[in-house]
C-alpha cells in the first residue's frame, strides 16, 4: 500500500489527504449548520440552544479523537511545528479579537463562509474573498510588517504553553472525554435531532482525521511533511493566490482541503 502512495508522489498524496478531509468536513458541516458565530451569540445571550450544542459536539469530538491518537501513540506531537515552536500570545489575543469582531460583522468565520459559498450563497462567497485577500495581505503583503510587530510583543516557548507537561499521560484523554460527556448531555437536553447529532460528530471526526492522515504521511515520506489539520484562513489565501499567480497550484494539504470543503458542501446541499 505504501509503495503505491510513494509512486503517487508526496504532492499528490498531500492533495488527496486534504481533499478527503475537506469533503467529509464540508458535507457534515453543511448538514449540521456548524457555526462558531451562532454558538457565540447564543452563549453571549445566555441561551444554551442548538447552535451552541452543535459547536460543543464538534469541538468535543475533535478534541477527544485527537487526544486518543496522542495517547495511543499514533500522533507524534513532537513533529507538529505549531506545538513546538515559539508562539505569540499577543498575536493570539489581538488576532483573536479582530477575528471575532470580523466574524460577527461578516456573519460567519472562515469555515462557515466557505461552507455557505459551496451552497451558492453569494454574500458568503464575497465575504470569503475579502477575508482571503486580507489574510494574504497580513501573511505576505502590506500588512505583514504590522502583523510581525504585533506578534513579537509577547512570545512564549512551546514547552511553556504546553498544558500536557502539567498533566499525566492520560490527562488529555480524560479531560477531552469529560468534555464530550458534557457536550452529549447538553445535546440531549437541547433536543437536537439524531441526524444533526451524527453530522456534528462527523464534522469533529474530520478534524481528527486530518491529524491522522498528515501524521501517517509524515511517518513514511522522505520529504518534510507538515503534520496539520483543518485550517482555513491560510489555505484559502494560498489557494486564491495560486489561482491568480501561477498556472500550477502548489500541491499541499491546504490546497486540497479548501476545494474539498467547497465540493462537500455543494454535494450535501444538492442532494438534500
Amino acid at each position: 500500500m505504501i509503495e503505491y502512495f510513494e509512486q503517487l508522489g508526496d504532492g499528490n498524496v498531500l492533495l488527496l489527504t486534504g481533499l478527503v478531509t475537506g469533503l467529509i468536513f464540508g458535507i457534515f458541516a453543511q448538514q449540521s449548520s456548524f457555526c462558531l458565530r451562532s454558538a457565540t451569540i447564543e452563549f453571549w445571550n445566555g441561551k444554551a440552544g442548538e447552535k451552541l450544542a452543535i459547536w460543543l459536539l464538534v469541538f468535543g469530538t475533535a478534541f477527544f479523537l485527537t487526544q486518543l491518537q496522542v495517547f495511543s501513540g499514533s500522533l507524534d506531537t513532537s513533529v507538529i511545528r505549531q506545538l513546538n515552536g515559539s508562539g505569540s500570545l499577543s498575536g493570539a489575543v489581538i488576532g483573536g479579537t479582530v477575528f471575532g469582531i470580523g466574524m460577527i460583522l461578516s456573519r460567519g468565520c472562515a469555515s462557515r463562509l466557505l461552507v455557505l459559498s459551496g451552497t451558492g450563497n453569494l454574500r458568503a462567497l464575497t465575504a470569503g474573498l475579502v477575508l482571503t485577500v486580507a489574510a494574504q495581505a497580513s501573511l505576505t503583503g502590506a500588512l505583514s510588517p504590522l502583523r510581525e510587530w504585533l506578534s513579537s510583543l509577547w512570545l512564549i516557548s512551546g514547552n511553556e504553553r504546553n498544558l500536557g507537561t502539567w498533566l499525566p499521560l492520560w490527562g488529555g484523554l480524560a479531560l477531552s472525554g469529560t468534555f464530550v460527556l458534557v457536550a452529549v448531555a447538553d445535546a440531549f437536553k437541547t433536543g437536537i435531532r439524531p441526524w444533526i447529532f451524527l453530522a456534528s460528530v462527523m464534522t469533529g471526526l474530520a478534524v481528527a482525521l486530518g491529524w491522522y492522515l498528515t501524521n501517517w504521511h509524515h511517518s513514511w515520506s522522505f520529504e518534510v511533511i507538515p503534520v496539520q489539520s483543518v485550517s482555513f484562513t491560510g489555505p484559502s489565501a494560498d489557494t486564491l493566490m495560486g489561482l491568480i499567480n501561477s498556472p500550477n497550484i502548489e500541491k499541499t494539504f491546504g490546497t486540497g482541503l479548501v476545494p474539498g470543503v467547497f465540493a462537500g458542501s455543494f454535494l450535501a446541499a444538492f442532494v438534500t
